[in-house]
């Protein structure tokens, strides 16, 4: 299935519509486009992942939604709403490949962050919950330097889900781990988000790593960014190791491999 993404277009909760984003390039009249007339639609509670390759316009598509940039044309929304009003409120989840941990914070104080950055007074029972959660009740007192790559990503992902955020946005948070670690942090997300589904965009380039944890992968074409595949994840959760051995998760992710191939025109 090509083009727009299929879903409920009456309530969606994040929704793009003919989006094109071009930046200007010093030294060139042009610039460069990276996303072109795009549309789609998240619904609530759903969890997205977006694969494309290198330069395709993914991490741009994300800003626009998190309200770090805005469109050249088109419009983005988030919940109905300017994506810079669901930032105002702090509604938003946010989690890079880059864990942006504040190194002389231990990992309770990272946690408790965003609860000073909204001006609100931490909740100790609910940052404590959130580092049970994640699994690192033992490591409460520990700073960044202290903790192995995929200790850091579980703090910036439980920092990101501190304020019950009404939208979960994730770029590439385990591209820098090695590929052990990141399917056990596949499997430690999954865990994590089937507590409240909240609505996700997960930007990925492991195709392995959309299937596993979305219920729908949008492929982008080569810049300037357009959908040209969307695959509807026919898996049921929660989801374990074994589902990746399975034949249809091969299917499937050869289909979307095929579609991230360079066209030959």
């Amino acid at each position: 299935m090509t083009g727009v993404s299929q879903i409920d277009p009456d309530s969606p909760a994040i929704a793009a519509a003919d989006v094109t984003k071009k930046f200007a390039l010093k030294g060139s009249d042009d610039g460069v486009l990276a996303l072109q007339e795009l549309s789609l639609a998240v619904a609530t509670g759903e969890f997205v992942a977006l694969l494309g390759p290198s330069g395709c316009g993914k991490s741009t598509l994300l800003r626009l939604m998190a309200s770090l940039d805005r469109p050249t044309t088109g419009s983005v929304t988030v919940r109905g709403e300017p994506p810079a009003a669901i930032a105002a409120r702090h509604a938003f989840g946010v989690a890079f490949q880059d864990h942006a941990l504040l190194p002389w914070l231990t990992v309770y104080e990272n946690i408790a962050l965003p609860f000073k950055l909204a001006g609100r007074t931490p909740d100790d029972a609910a940052i404590r919950e959130m580092i049970v959660l994640v699994g690192l009740d033992e490591f409460v007192s520990a700073r960044p330097r202290q903790l192995s790559g995929g200790m850091r990503q579980r703090v910036s992902i439980a920092r990101a889900l501190i304020l019950d955020p009404e939208v979960l946005l994730l770029d590439e948070p385990f591209g820098a781990l090695d590929a052990v670690t990141r399917r056990q942090m596949n499997i430690e997300l999954q865990r994590i988000w089937l507590r409240d589904q909240i609505t996700t965009v997960l930007v990925t380039h492991s195709v392995d790593e959309a299937i596993f944890l979305a219920d729908r992968v949008l492929v982008l074409s080569g810049r300037p960014g357009r959908i040209i595949l969307e695959a509807v994840v026919p898996f049921d959760r929660p989801r374990d190791r074994s589902v990746m051995r399975s034949k249809e998760f091969h299917n499937l992710a050869d289909e979307l491999s095929l579609a991230l191939e360079p066209s030959e025109d």
